[in-house]
């Protein structure tokens, strides 16, 4: 056994950082984690016992989680079929059928993706059916062993659910709902949408059959149990193939949840979007810095990547500017400035260009008219600048007016990050002549 350890132990960097990635990516892109229930415990519990009485009673129920997204609907989802699957008691022959409404865009479609899934295109093979309720019915009927007590469970999934209430007639929903009202065969069918008047959208028919469950998620849990999903969520599993290393990357972990800068960051996190996903997305950005010369995460990893995720694209737009199409940028400024805002025109911003060459008296800037244009062209087009709608509109575009997309802060900043910026056009940009 000690020799089993040591070789469990025996792992070389490039192995367990290889090993971290592979398990913490599929944690944070596959997310169905047997860890701690972090605000959804109820709900996990009330949705187990449902598919439970469905899969082991062999009693239909139906049910809707509904929750904005992100909001872990899925993973709830996920979680609770993989709970009940491994149980000892679980019938070995309970069937999934998984439906969406973005792919599923017709019963028809539909009615052929529940036969795939459940490998009876042969038995149907050229067979004519009167209705869609005959079709279903006859496909239920085929999964029976020989007697009404051992028909095989089958559980519908139906996700982005509010679409499927746009079919005609809502036909599925109804006869799903119908078959689960009814004693037939064990049927559960659960809907996920984040469509919280989803109810308003069902025929009075369908809404008849349909048991009314609702399982809504909120995210509502607080900053402290955020800090322990972040703490869950990155911490490596016992079974990970080297001990040490593990051991030694949880105590990391666990030392930064106390790092008041990280706890800096995950409040911003927190108070922007406390989604599990904005989470997982934060963590996958931190995770790709992990590399065989840099074996742990730290307070720098989350703050290069908040500063990257927070990065201003339009001010990321300046630094790929010429020259030229910087100082009209900055003539626009000062137009700003001088007349409060007001809407600007191409002979402005051109008026005011040509006051700088002549100041600065240089050769280097002093461009033709046609090309000073087509530069004022490109910042519409890159959307810098925006014309003003209404008469101005039908204007000669000299005259069209304008209005700048850019804040004085996003031009300071753009220049002073700007590759070989000239000085005089730094100085002109400070400088509050006009």
């Amino acid at each position: 056994m000690s020799k089993r350890k040591t070789k469990d132990r025996s792992l070389s960097v490039g192995e367990c950082i290889s090993q971290v990635h592979s398990v913490l990516r599929r944690r944070f892109l596959q997310p169905c984690h047997h860890g701690k229930k972090f605000g959804v415990e109820s709900q996990h519990k009330h949705l187990v016992e449902l598919l439970k009485r469905t899969v082991i009673h062999g009693e239909s129920n139906s049910a809707l989680i509904v929750g904005p997204r992100g909001s872990g609907k899925s993973m709830l989802l996920k979680d609770a079929l993989q709970e009940i699957l491994e149980m000892n008691q679980i019938k070995e022959n309970a069937l999934q059928v998984h439906l969406n409404g973005l792919l599923q865009t017709n019963d028809k479609i539909a009615l052929k993706e529940i036969t795939r899934q459940l490998n009876l295109e042969n038995v149907v093979g050229e067979r004519v059916f009167g209705s869609f309720a005959e079709n279903l019915s006859f496909l239920l009927e085929a999964l029976k062993k020989g007697d009404r007590t051992s028909s095989c469970p089958v559980l519908f999934i139906l996700d982005e659910f509010d679409l499927f209430a746009h079919h005609k007639n809502q036909t599925l929903l109804y006869n799903l709902f119908d078959i689960a009202q009814s004693a037939q065969t064990p049927v559960a069918v659960i809907g996920m949408t984040c469509r919280l008047d989803v109810m308003e959208l069902l025929e009075k028919r369908v809404k008849s059959r349909f048991s009314h469950r609702q399982i809504h998620l909120l995210n509502s849990f607080g900053f402290s149990q955020y800090l322990e999903m972040f703490q869950d969520q990155l911490s490596l599993p016992p079974d990970f193939p080297d001990c040490q290393y593990a051991e030694e990357w949880n105590k990391n972990i666990q030392s930064l949840v106390g790092n008041k800068m990280i706890e800096d960051v995950l409040q911003k996190q927190f108070n922007s979007a406390k989604d599990v996903r904005s989470l997982h997305m934060l963590l996958l950005l931190t995770l790709s810095r992990i590399s065989a010369s840099h074996l742990q995460l730290n307070a720098g990893d989350f703050l290069e990547v908040v500063k990257l995720r927070s990065m201003d694209s339009k001010a990321n737009i300046l630094h790929g500017l010429s020259v030229l199409e910087l100082c009209l940028i900055i003539a626009m400024k000062h137009l700003q400035e001088i007349y409060d805002g007001e809407p600007f025109n191409f002979q402005m911003v051109h008026n005011e260009f040509q006051k700088f060459v002549q100041r600065k008296a240089h050769s280097v800037y002093n461009f033709e008219t046609p090309v000073v244009m087509k530069a004022f062209e490109h910042l519409h087009q890159l959307e810098l600048i925006k014309p003003l709608e209404g008469l101005s509109a039908r204007a000669q575009k000299e005259y069209r007016l304008m209005n700048l997309l850019l804040d004085n802060t996003q031009i300071s900043e753009a220049l002073q990050k700007y590759p070989n910026c000239p000085t005089d056009v730094k100085q002109w940009a400070v400088s509050s002549l006009s």
